[in-house]
């Protein structure tokens, strides 16, 4: 039984604004390991380890979805961390008018469970990860670029399709691949 790492996204276009946060992280010299810029997306459910055989299955949860949602934008801005700025892990950009996105990832995280996936334990948080802390190396300089783009206007993207995502992880970082892919507007 073959399996993949898989999750389901929607992906977004790096904005210049984008590019400039993430070459600020970087001047900061601080431990981290920023996401590569075709690699940038919302996750809407992370999956896990995932049977190939449950792909047509996903594929039809994914498109009950996104029923009568038609595409739409969402706005990129402010820039925090999780879990906290005394422990930092990731560096995120957030996400407005979110609700659709929401609506998407509270039905896929509720309907998935009947192929055996786990429910997830917090309520979605509409962001993208930009950059993973590694060690508090330089953490105050990184904290004072956070803080430089704390309610900074990134870009707005449009959401106009829903993707399943297979993860492979090499020692140059991750290389994703769609697996199948759902058009809003459509169902």
């Amino acid at each position: 039984m073959n399996c993949f790492r898989g999750f389901i996204a929607v992906d977004v276009k790096p904005s210049s604004e984008i590019y400039n946060l993430g070459r600020e992280i970087k001047q900061t010299k601080t431990d981290v390991k920023l996401v590569e810029p075709e690699n940038i997306h919302i996750t809407l459910k992370f999956l896990g380890e995932t049977q190939e055989e449950l792909i047509r299955d996903i594929e039809e949860i994914m498109k009950e979805s996104v029923k009568g949602i038609q595409p739409f934008t969402v706005q990129l801005k402010n820039v925090g961390v999780f879990p906290n700025k005394n422990y930092i892990r990731v560096v995120w950009i957030g996400i407005e008018n979110s609700e659709k996105l929401r609506k998407i990832a509270e039905y896929l995280d509720e309907h998935l469970t009947r192929l055996g996936f786990k429910k997830e334990k917090k309520s979605f948080s509409a962001h993208l990860t930009i950059a993973r802390v590694k060690s508090s190396k330089n953490k105050e300089k990184l904290l004072r670029v956070i803080e430089k783009y704390n309610n900074f206007e990134f870009t707005t993207n449009r959401v106009d399709t829903v993707k399943l995502k297979k993860s492979e992880l090499t020692p140059m970082g991750p290389v994703y691949t769609t697996l199948c892919e759902i058009k809003l507007g459509t169902t």
